[in-house]
């Protein structure tokens, strides 16, 4: 039997705000090429879950181990970690004034110290893969949403990290610019790149994933593949979600 390897790994993390607990002691194996979307009510900690994750909130508690390196442990370096791990934000993240090529190169020139050349070519290569490449010296604040992400996927596939984490990548996007960007994730998840995608589209979740983790209050109710979660869920809560939240 064919073993895939573990890249990510968290133990027991824990993460409140004011006082209020937001995840309870969570526990997950992210497996090379897994394809894993979160689900769940508004407030159930699921973008607090992937911000753990890549340290952009620091865990009250817990194990994030990444390849083996336990970067909950102080004496890791988060910069490694922020090299292994590209994260898309709802919200783009772009420099507005910089040019779609300029996004794409900076962090391999300032992060990976890579010279000018070299991170051309690697942006060019990635640019390519979501529809960009003919964009690249439009300024980031002339686009629309829609290639306003499909850049900010480029710029983190620039990285070559090892897991590819998505927060909501379609809620700040127009109705029909939402497609585009999701072709984008599906083609990624067909090659094979590891990755988490928190998201409210359900048909995408199930057309895509090779688990779906269902969190409430912040526990996760449910970790099972798509064709369990959506034709035979074991939690009455699961059940209940999805009946509001999938059409007849």
């Amino acid at each position: 039997m064919d073993e895939k390897k573990c890249v990510l790994r968290v133990r027991g993390l824990e993460k409140s705000f004011d006082g209020e607990v937001i995840l309870r002691g969570i526990d997950l194996d992210v497996y090379q090429g897994d394809v894993i979307s979160v689900i769940g009510p508004s407030g159930s900690g699921k973008s607090t879950l992937i911000r753990c994750i890549d340290f952009l909130e620091e865990p009250d508690r817990g194990a994030v181990i990444l390849d083996g390196t336990d970067y909950a442990d102080t004496s890791a370096s988060l910069k490694q970690l922020h090299e292994k791990v590209g994260m898309v934000f709802q919200s783009f993240n772009l420099f507005a004034n910089r040019t779609v090529l300029e996004n794409c190169t900076l962090p391999l020139i300032t992060v990976r110290r890579l010279d000018r050349r070299s991170a051309k070519d690697i942006a060019l290569k990635n640019l390519e893969k979501v529809g960009m490449a003919s964009f690249l010296h439009r300024r980031a604040a002339e686009l629309s949403g829609g290639q306003k992400q499909r850049t900010a996927i480029a710029r983190a596939l620039c990285m070559e990290p090892r897991l590819m984490l998505f927060d909501e990548p379609t809620s700040a996007l127009d109705p029909e610019m939402v497609g585009e960007v999701l072709e984008v994730i599906r083609s990624l998840a067909q090659k094979g790149t590891t990755m988490i995608v928190v998201s409210h589209e359900m048909s995408f979740v199930r057309s895509i994933s090779t688990r779906v983790l269902f969190l409430e209050k912040g526990v996760i109710e449910e970790d099972a593949p798509p064709q369990q979660i959506f034709t035979h869920p074991r939690s009455e809560r699961v059940r209940e979600f999805l009946s509001r939240h999938i059409s007849p």
